[in-house]
């Protein structure tokens, strides 16, 4: 995601123009393909149109640019365990490194060092598991607004923060990535969204739906922003429907559960259905306790005479990775261990 968005003050005023939409509106590694059977798997990550990429700042030198690029890609195709290491491999290239202390407990260090360099400094050492990082953030986020901008470290940074296996580290990558949008966890940034989903502009529109599930995470009005993404599964476009489902995914409320079980079993598309069985399995900012609650559903859906045999493959691969267990693709054997377990 890499151009100037718009940005609030942190109070209630009128944001300025539209931001352009990110153009790392890709899979990232926990939305990609679920399972070695996927038809989705082999044909890479799902680009969004052209017309979504921005301008990179042109003070950023053309090496660094394409280095950087060939970073996000890296992580983006990566799995959520090589997403850190592959931004690690080449964290060199970025002048973060030169300055930044190494340990999030440095505060003067880091009270000497200018909002943006502080952000980037910190989502790294959370990234990394550095103690006090994720606390760091919390403790200064509301501080970067305004002076926080969107650039290729952030967007490998967020990336990775957003697979980590931490919750607590995704959730750092949210308020990092809301900083640089320029986004206050606030009505006024919500409404500004929420007109960026109705947008007939299609890259504007997906940013929005994306940056809805990211400030709906962040515990603004996020009974509404469900209830504003659950409507939009019903869009005409595949794209859409995808990255509203993305946004359920983000805004890691309960009651996103039920519309992506509903979008696995019924959405006519196998792209998005799949990303519905992602983001119940692992991606997203669900709990493990959420994710367990979708477990009589997935094993109904496992044998669905309704559903293809690719769904019920990805069904499969959901209950994999939520309970952990490599028991065979075999309805039967699931039902047993579920009737003999304690899962509710």
């Amino acid at each position: 995601m890499d151009v100037p968005q718009s940005r609030f003050s942190g109070q209630d005023t009128q944001p300025k123009p539209a931001p352009i939409a990110d153009p790392r509106l890709q899979p990232t590694p926990d939305y990609g393909a679920l399972g070695p059977g996927s038809d989705i798997a082999g044909s890479g990550p799902i680009s969004i149109p052209g017309s979504v990429r921005r301008p990179v700042n042109p003070r950023i030198l053309a090496s660094v640019f394409a280095a950087a690029l060939g970073v996000l890609l890296a992580v983006l195709t990566a799995n959520a365990g090589t997403a850190y290491a592959a931004w690690s491999r080449f964290s060199n290239l970025f002048s973060v490194r030169e300055v930044a202390p190494t340990s999030a407990k440095d505060s003067r260090q880091l009270d000497r060092m200018k909002p943006q360099k502080q952000a980037e400094a910190l989502l790294e050492l959370a990234v990394g598991h550095s103690d006090g990082a994720v606390d760091q953030i919390s403790s200064r986020v509301d501080r970067w607004q305004g002076k926080v901008k969107w650039n290729s470290q952030i967007a490998t940074l967020t990336t990775a923060a957003l697979n980590s296996r931490d919750l607590r580290v995704r959730e750092s990558g949210i308020e990092v990535e809301l900083a640089a949008y320029g986004l206050a966890k606030n009505s006024a940034s919500l409404d500004y969204v929420l007109k960026s989903t109705e947008s007939p502009d299609h890259a504007q529109k997906i940013w929005g739906l994306w940056a809805l599930g990211l400030i709906g995470n962040r515990g603004v009005e996020p009974d509404r922003v469900v209830q504003v993404l659950t409507s939009h599964l019903k869009d005409s476009d595949e794209d859409s429907r995808r990255w509203t489902v993305e946004g359920l995914a983000l805004a890691g409320s309960t009651q996103s559960i039920e519309p992506l079980l509903k979008t696995m079993h019924d959405d006519p598309s196998a792209s998005v259905r799949e990303r519905a069985a992602c983001s119940l399995a692992e991606s997203g900012m669900f709990t493990h306790e959420q994710r367990l609650s979708a477990v009589p559903q997935l094993l109904g859906y496992t044998d669905d005479p309704a559903l293809d045999a690719q769904t019920h493959t990805w069904a499969f691969q959901a209950l994999h990775d939520i309970t952990g267990l490599r028991l065979p693709n075999d309805s039967n054997a699931w039902r047993s261990w579920y009737g003999s377990s304690k899962v509710d």
